[in-house]
């Protein structure tokens, strides 16, 4: 693989353990100790994939350095945070990052969710999609219903800008749980149908466009 990551991370134990793990995928890491090097060492590596950024940082924050470094490239941004509030995630996808996820985390979680963003934005452009007044904006997370803003989990987002992304298409439950949730996700298959049916609470008259496909999965139905 031999893909290179940037890793910023100012707690040094940390630094190394998540480091060897992604080493250990194949990997190629850079290490930064704090935002300002981050930056710096963005600059100097121009094949850089994928940049994982710890939020509290000493010279730079990774929110500054996000900014900074999304000034100049569209690279895949991975924030890593100490703190689980919702503020901070917004912030962080203000700032153009990707993906969150907050410690303490498995460094085997962290490593499954490097490889999905990758394959995420391999996939698609990571651009804004739109149907009608229904509008997905991607680097802010935004949800738009007819010029308003509709508060969506993380997870209701993702799922709503895959199967927009796919428009007409038919999605069996299996495809979207490899792709919206981890790739060793688990669980009941089950919670698809109930992030759906959260998810079209919240669409207003856009719900009907989620069409469930029987004993298969879902589509998102739009006709121009």
């Amino acid at each position: 693989m031999d893909s290179k990551i940037l890793l910023a991370e100012d707690e040094s134990k940390i630094r190394r353990l998540v480091a060897s793990y992604l080493v250990r995928e194949g990997f190629k890491v850079i290490e930064a100790e704090d935002g300002q090097q981050a930056v710096d060492q963005f600059e100097e590596n121009d094949d850089v994939v994928l940049v994982m950024l710890d939020v509290m940082m000493p010279h730079k924050d990774g929110f500054d350095a996000c900014r900074e470094i999304r000034d100049k490239s569209d690279v895949p941004i991975l924030m890593l945070t100490a703190r689980d509030t919702e503020n901070d995630e917004v912030t962080g996808f203000q700032m153009g990052a990707d993906e969150y996820i907050s410690k303490p985390f498995s460094p085997t979680i962290l490593v499954t969710r490097v490889k999905n963003l990758l394959k995420r934005t391999a996939v698609n452009d990571m651009s804004d999609v739109a149907a009608g007044g229904l509008r997905v904006i991607y680097r802010e997370r935004s949800v738009l219903v007819d010029g308003e803003r509709v508060v969506t989990t993380p997870k209701e987002f993702d799922l709503l800008y895959y199967l927009m992304k796919n428009q007409n298409i038919v999605l069996t439950r299996d495809q979207i749980i490899c792709t919206v949730w981890d790739m060793d996700y688990n669980g009941d298959d089950r919670t698809v149908d109930t992030h759906i049916k959260c998810l079209r609470a919240k669409l207003g008259k856009y719900a009907k466009n989620i069409v469930t496909i029987r004993k298969v999965g879902y589509k998102f139905e739009w006709v121009e």
